[in-house]
């Protein structure tokens, strides 16, 4: 395993020969590494961490430290990652709390761009990209596909749907529908589906056209979150993504941004 002579790494770690761990990286105790992983340069990676495979990290970010939590004692609360992620410099991702289930948890295919926090106890999914800043706090749920653009302060406990786009710049209080487009101009909006995503991932035109029609009932036909529900469902047009969005407002706690 190419390991950098000014590199320091715990005699307990557990790391593949086929990874690389560049100069003045730290790792510490608690850490299991996959195939392939690679730490450039100036890394800290602190335990217990688990990740998967083809992870790659750029200098001078900071991965399993501990919360930013006062409650936090140093309890061996974790964080785990999944397959071919790239996280990018000065990204900062802490473990979970034991009040919050003790967990942070990545999945695979993500991109974390520069400056981008992950902390205590979210669950990221597979295939999300943070760009620049994009700030999350404590117990929140990014599902696959979303994207969140530079400088996104979300709150805690907010949900992120599926294949939805924040862009940059907004303040997320409450949760982000499933394949929406919401981002700021005066206030937080969802300005309808997020139709170029969707198509670009290889939705068929019939399906992002069954999701424009679900979202012109709820955003532009003057009806409360209630009625515009009852309305879809009665349209008789409910598709799976249709019923995905239906069930998720449905089951939004803190609400969904419209």
């Amino acid at each position: 395993m190419p390991v950098h002579p000014s590199a320091v790494v715990d005699p307990s770690v557990r790391i593949p020969e086929s990874c690389t761990i560049g100069p003045f990286c730290f790792v510490g105790a608690g850490v299991e590494m996959g195939e392939h992983c690679e730490l450039v340069s100036h890394v800290v990676l602190t335990g217990p961490t688990k990740m998967g495979s083809h992870n790659r990290i750029q200098p001078f970010a900071a991965v399993g430290m501990g919360p930013q939590d006062l409650s936090f004692k140093n309890e061996p609360t974790r964080l785990e990652m999944g397959d071919h992620n790239e996280i990018r410099e000065y990204v900062t991702i802490h473990r979970g709390t034991v009040k919050g289930g003790g967990l942070t948890k990545i999945g695979s295919n993500c991109l974390l761009m520069a400056y981008a926090h992950i902390a205590h106890d979210c669950f990221i999914g597979d295939h999300v990209i943070m760009a620049n800043a994009a700030t999350l706090a404590g117990h929140v749920y990014v599902e696959d596909w979303a994207v969140v653009g530079a400088l996104c302060p979300v709150h805690q406990y907010v949900t992120v749907g599926t294949h939805s786009y924040v862009g940059g710049g907004t303040t997320i209080t409450q949760d982000v529908m499933p394949f929406s487009k919401t981002c700021a101009v005066r206030d937080v909006h969802a300005y309808g589906a997020n139709s170029i995503g969707l198509e670009r991932r290889g939705f068929s035109k019939e399906r992002v056209r069954a999701i424009q029609r679900a979202f012109r009932t709820l955003l532009a036909a003057k009806l409360n979150t209630t009625q515009a529900l009852e309305r879809i469902e009665s349209a008789g047009a409910m598709t799976e993504d249709v019923k995905l969005l239906v069930e998720f407002i449905r089951k939004s706690e803190r609400g969904v941004l419209k």
